[in-house]
């Protein structure tokens, strides 16, 4: 029997990085623990396909710390997907990577999926917002194909129950998720913001599969968990392995790694 090919994506992300290449942020220098936190996910799942990073790139939304992430990327060879957070500055951040990476909002293809990122930052504002004419961009992705979708973003669409931060995640997301729910062709949602591993679905009207949604660790530091971690170790660093098979299959996988030594 044929096997389904698989597109490996590998999502990181809240690196909070800064103009200085040896600034620290939450007490660590946040440059040298991507590097770390990329070096040892790359070695546990590597081939990928995609490196995909969830916002929160630039904790002092600098030229320099958006020029320090693209250095650390053209020493990799591999295609890259990036979303602005709340500590972005978007207009930055694809004026210095919009060569090097694919930039939120935007469709990637990969395979028979379709890989959408959205754009959840607004400035000056820590909780997420998506205006209507992304909403409208959506539709349109969402009704020209036949394919499965994974969608990204950095604010979670949903309470994650944990007080510091559902308040501060996507406003408004009952129209985002009212379109995600609707769809059968999106089979899943990843994002950043919270710092950790949560996982949790949403049920879907009629006989469909509940849409699944996933958060990503943090490659710097983490907040508290609002939900155990299957690996333990909830203080280490993470990532998340996602494969998207071309028979429409979605598999994830947590990767945590020990914390650098400073």
């Amino acid at each position: 029997m044929v096997q389904p090919l698989t597109r490996r994506v590998l999502q990181l992300s809240d690196p909070h990085l800064l103009a200085d290449p040896r600034g620290h942020c939450r007490g660590r220098e946040s440059l040298a623990w991507l590097a770390h936190g990329l070096e040892h996910a790359l070695t546990q799942v590597a081939p990928v396909d995609l490196l995909l990073l969830t916002g929160d790139l630039c904790q002092d939304e600098s030229w320099g710390g958006y020029a320090r992430l693209r250095e650390l990327l053209e020493s990799l060879d591999l295609p890259v997907a990036l979303l602005g957070g709340n500590h972005d500055d978007t207009v930055l951040l694809r004026a210095a990577l919009g060569r090097r990476a694919a930039i939120a909002p935007t469709a990637l293809a990969l395979g028979a999926w379709r890989l959408l990122l959205l754009s959840s930052h607004r400035p000056g504002d820590v909780a997420g917002w998506i205006e209507a004419p992304q909403l409208a961009w959506l539709d349109r992705e969402l009704a020209a194909g036949t394919g499965p979708v994974l969608v990204a973003l950095h604010h979670p669409p949903l309470p994650i129950g944990s007080a510091e931060l559902d308040g501060i995640g996507l406003q408004r997301p009952e129209a985002l998720l009212e379109r995600l729910l609707a769809s059968q062709r999106v089979r899943g949602v990843v994002f950043g913001h919270v710092h950790q591993h949560w996982a949790g679905s949403v049920a879907r009207a009629g006989c469909g599969a509940p849409l699944t949604l996933w958060a990503c660790p943090s490659t710097l530091a983490p907040f508290a968990a609002a939900q155990s971690c299957p690996l333990g170790r909830p203080d280490w660093p993470g990532g998340r392995l996602l494969e998207l098979r071309d028979d429409g299959r979605l598999e994830t996988t947590l990767l945590r790694w020990p914390p650098l030594a400073e």
